[in-house]
């Protein structure tokens, strides 16, 4: 008796539709636009993956030059004062603090600006 693959097949068939749920049309439901699709998307995501690491340090800057301004300081200067201070917060945590804590991120912009004084 010969083997048969059929189950397998319409197994492996389901799961690419099942990961196509949701898309319009024929890429949703026809076996081949659906591979086809989900293939495309999975190259997408592994981009994402790296453009979202971008995109928030970038969010981090924005937010550290608004808060530094209001401090007296532009960004570059807070940035050099803060690693001449010797201060070991990276840019999410000065963030944070800024939006979280602004006392707190006033004083670290003093130390920045007496750091660059020195």
């Amino acid at each position: 008796m010969r083997s048969r693959n059929g189950s397998t097949t319409r197994q492996r068939r389901n799961r690419v539709l099942k990961r196509a749920k949701g898309f319009r049309g024929a890429r949703g439901r026809l076996y081949r636009n659906a591979k086809e699709t989900t293939i495309r998307a999975d190259v997408f995501a592994f981009a994402g993956r790296r453009q979202k690491k971008r995109q928030f340090r970038s969010l981090w800057i924005i937010r550290l030059s608004a808060a530094a301004e209001l401090n007296g300081i532009n960004y570059s200067r807070f940035i050099h004062g803060v690693q001449k201070a010797g201060i070991q917060l990276n840019r999410k945590e000065l963030s944070e603090l800024a939006i979280h804590n602004p006392e707190v991120f006033t004083q670290i912009c003093e130390k920045a600006k007496a750091a660059l004084a020195a």
